[in-house]
C-alpha cells in the first residue's frame, strides 16, 4: 500500500482563514488551505513551509500548533493519506509562483465564505476545516467574554475517513467518527 504524508497551513485571517483555489486535471477548480505533500527527507515543517511559500509567497514566521491530524485510507486504490494541519504564522506578500502549476487562486475568507468554498471539496478537508473553524469561532467568543479557553496543544483531534471504490472518480468516501 503506497502511503505520504502532507501538511496543511491554517492560516487565520478575522473569523476564517486563508484558501487556496486548486485547478485539477478535470479542469474543476477546488479550495484547499495551503500545503502539500512532504518530500523524503523533509520534516513536517520543513515541508510544509517549502509548500506555503510555492503556493502563496508567503513566509512562516512561527508554526503555533498542530491543530488536527487526518488519515485517509483507500484499500480499492491501495493508498494511505496522513495529513499533519498545522496552524501558522506568515509574513509577506501574497504572490502566486506555483511550481506544479495547480495554485490559481489565493483569499482570505470569512469563516462562512470557507464553507461555501470548501463544501464541494473532499470530505477529509471539509470535515476538519469545519471543525477548527467552529474551535476558533468559540475560542474567540468566549475570550470575549473573558472565559479562559481550553485548547488543547498536546492531543490535536485525528480525523479518520476510508474510500469505498476501485476507481478514483466513483469512490464514496465515509468519515469515521
Amino acid at each position: 500500500m503506497r502511503s505520504w504524508l502532507v501538511g496543511g497551513a491554517l492560516i487565520a485571517h478575522g473569523d476564517g482563514l486563508l484558501l487556496v483555489g486548486n485547478r485539477r486535471r478535470d479542469r474543476s477548480l477546488d479550495w484547499s488551505p495551503p500545503g502539500g505533500v512532504i518530500d523524503d527527507g523533509e520534516t513536517i515543517h520543513q515541508g510544509l513551509a517549502r509548500e506555503v511559500l510555492e503556493e502563496t509567497g508567503l513566509v512562516v514566521r512561527d508554526f503555533a500548533r498542530c491543530a488536527y491530524r487526518v488519515e485517509v485510507a483507500a484499500p480499492g486504490l491501495g493508498w494511505l493519506l496522513q495529513v499533519e494541519a498545522w496552524e501558522v504564522e506568515v509574513e509577506g506578500t501574497i504572490s502566486l509562483d506555483d511550481p506544479d502549476g495547480i495554485v490559481e487562486h489565493c483569499r482570505a475568507v470569512s469563516a462562512e465564505e470557507a464553507r461555501v468554498l470548501l463544501a464541494d471539496g473532499p470530505l477529509w478537508i471539509t470535515v476538519p476545516v469545519s471543525a477548527w473553524l467552529d474551535r476558533v469561532s468559540i475560542g474567540a467568543d468566549r475570550r470575549d467574554r473573558g472565559v479562559a479557553v481550553d485548547d488543547p496543544v498536546d492531543d490535536p483531534p485525528l480525523f479518520r475517513f476510508r474510500l469505498h471504490g476501485t476507481d478514483r472518480r466513483s469512490t464514496r468516501a465515509e468519515y469515521l467518527p
